[in-house]
């Protein structure tokens, strides 16, 4: 039973539905971390100069397509560089790894599975089946609005 005027907090995904990164479900999953898991989505020539670099430093980013500046950590800036590899989003790449990259190259915009689709290659029903359901996968969720 449902409670007139209060919205269901469960919501059935549709292939229209936006999908995002949910950066605080990092927050609340401790034994995933975050910083460790974006490592993995770096170019293999990036990884071996990143643990060498002062995680605290941080440049100003200017974005090319807007000219907004924003502050960027080394890591930040390298995942930025390396979703511009053509190689980034691959076949090869798992269906969630390569979701969590569309949004990385992004900037989290929010995309429908369908939008997914185009840029993974990979089929939307799929996706939705995958991100649509009750586990949630590195923070990809639908957003709420």
């Amino acid at each position: 039973m449902t409670v007139p005027g209060k919205p269901s907090t469960l919501i059935k995904p549709k292939l229209d539905t936006k999908f995002h990164i949910d950066y605080s479900w990092w927050d609340r999953h401790p034994t995933d971390d975050l910083r460790s898991y974006l490592l993995t989505h770096l170019l293999p020539e990036q990884r071996q100069y990143i643990n060498q670099l002062d995680q605290n430093q941080t440049i100003d980013y200017i974005d090319p397509d807007t000219g907004e500046v924003t502050r960027l950590d080394q890591l930040q800036l390298y995942i930025r560089e390396a979703a511009q590899d053509p190689n980034f989003i691959n076949p090869h790449t798992s269906l969630v790894d390569s979701v969590f990259r569309v949004f990385l190259a992004n900037g989290n915009l929010p995309q429908t599975p369908r939008q997914l689709a185009e840029q993974t290659g990979r089929d939307a029903q799929t996706i939705l089946r995958t991100l649509g359901g009750p586990r949630i996968y590195k923070g990809i969720r639908p957003k709420l609005d």
